[in-house]
């Protein structure tokens, strides 16, 4: 790695300054500034800003490393650091190119940004169009994972809005670095630098004010992290979020599901990643197929090193599994743990899920057609798989290049968050001299 692409990163000490109240209003204010420049910029102009962030951040891999471990390290010295915890945390030469390559991929992505969804005209000879605009300033808040602060930065950046960036304090050296790189490419690209800014504070008071609104600089909010980030942020903000609680997905192995299939599809859901939200937390097990499946694939998932956690159908079926309590039902573990319900059919599944989901990631294993339409059609989750791992919520999965989380309301943004989600739309009028009579 050269000197001369070695990112500066002295003015990232990540200390609490005297005025933080002082300090993020003028950050607000250079969003919203910047914001409008960005709504204007062209197709290539934002593409040419991406390609050199992709750039900078292969070019600067060591440094971001370097600036990794040291988070790393201290977060492991926490007497509360989970395992999980620490695998969001940890970059590798690997993940560091998955993000320049995601970058790349929203590059290749429409600029959605003046799309006509829309248009029609009316009898008085009005034409209407509906536009794509962007959303504005969008400040995402998140924890521990690194690479968010690349992926929220790429997104917004293609949609046209300006982003105020706060991640969590053990991961403040990696995300400076890495917005570093953002930096440099909005620089040589002509856009204003401050499109895309991170808080240079790791003082929680910044969170708060973000919440606020920022003085009416901030349009939406998207938080990104556990239960107790989104919670706080649902109930303290004054700008619409995007969010979702927590993500206790489930599996439904049916009666007519190939057990082969199904036993692969479990154990990816559970195993492949620990700690991203569209990992499986609960197993359901038709009671037609469960003396045949269960000892094998409870075996399979101990063998990986998974607790399971079962009722008593469960356990009278597997060996060395711990009794569930009703909490189990309803907690994201993040961990190697999963709770396993035997269900008397799909019916009870599909209630079973409704009690106890979150509304974000659910699937199915099944061969039998109807049975799959049942399960897509009536559980009402943000995503719903057939015979498929819900380890796919995520928005590089579905073609979006990256996402900025898993929305589960109901208003405007459901499912991962890309750069479509990220704008909302005007209506522009074309008329010829009509008056209203």
């Amino acid at each position: 790695m050269a000197n001369a692409t070695v990112l500066d990163l002295t003015a990232a000490a990540g200390t609490a300054k005297p005025d933080v109240a002082a300090e993020m209003a003028a950050i607000g204010k250079a969003a919203r500034a910047a914001e409008h420049a960005l709504g204007l910029a062209s197709t290539e102009a934002k593409n040419a800003a991406l390609r050199g962030a992709a750039a900078a951040l292969r070019r600067n891999t060591e440094l971001i490393l370097a600036e990794n471990a040291k988070d790393v390290a201290e977060a492991k010295s926490s007497a509360v650091t989970t395992m999980a915890f620490v695998e969001r945390l940890v970059l590798n030469p690997a993940r560091v190119e998955a993000m320049a390559k995601s970058i790349e991929e929203i590059i290749a992505l429409a600029d959605p940004v003046g799309t006509v969804l829309a248009q029609w005209t009316r009898p008085n000879g009005l034409r209407i169009e509906r536009v794509r605009t962007p959303l504005g300033v969008i400040g995402i808040i998140y924890e521990s994972r690194p690479n968010v602060t690349a992926d929220a930065a790429a997104l917004c950046l293609k949609a046209g809005n300006a982003a105020i960036l706060r991640g969590g304090s053990d991961s403040f050296r990696s995300s400076s670095a890495i917005h570093r790189c953002f930096v440099e490419g909005l620089t040589a690209a002509g856009l204003p630098a401050t499109a895309i800014q991170l808080v240079p504070t790791r003082d929680r008071a910044a969170v708060g004010m973000m919440l606020a609104g920022l003085g009416g600089t901030i349009d939406v909010i998207v938080p990104r992290g556990g239960k107790s980030l989104v919670e706080r942020v649902q109930k303290e903000a004054r700008v619409p979020v995007f969010a979702h609680l927590e993500g206790i997905c489930h599996v439904y192995v049916h009666e007519h599901a190939n057990l082969a299939m199904a036993e692969t599809i479990v154990l990816n859901a559970k195993m492949r990643r620990l700690s991203v939200c569209g990992a499986a937390e609960t197993m359901l097990v038709d009671r037609s197929v469960a003396g045949e499946f269960l000892p094998r694939l409870v075996g399979a998932l101990q063998k990986a090193g998974c607790v399971i956690r079962g009722d008593e159908a469960t356990r009278t079926l597997a060996s060395n599994v711990e009794p569930a309590t009703e909490a189990d039902w309803s907690t994201e573990y993040l961990d190697a743990v999963i709770s396993v319900r035997v269900v008397d059919d799909i019916g009870a599944a599909i209630a079973h899920i409704e009690h106890y989901g979150s509304h974000h990631t659910d699937a199915i294993v099944t061969g039998d057609a109807v049975a799959a339409e049942k399960f897509l059609n009536e559980v009402d989750s943000a995503i719903v798989l057939h015979n498929a791992s819900t380890q796919f919520a995520d928005g590089g999965e579905f073609g979006m290049g990256a996402e900025i989380g898993i929305a589960t309301g109901r208003m405007h943004a459901r499912g991962p968050v890309g750069v479509e989600q990220l704008t909302s739309f005007k209506y522009r009028v074309h008329g010829t001299g009509q008056v209203r009579p």
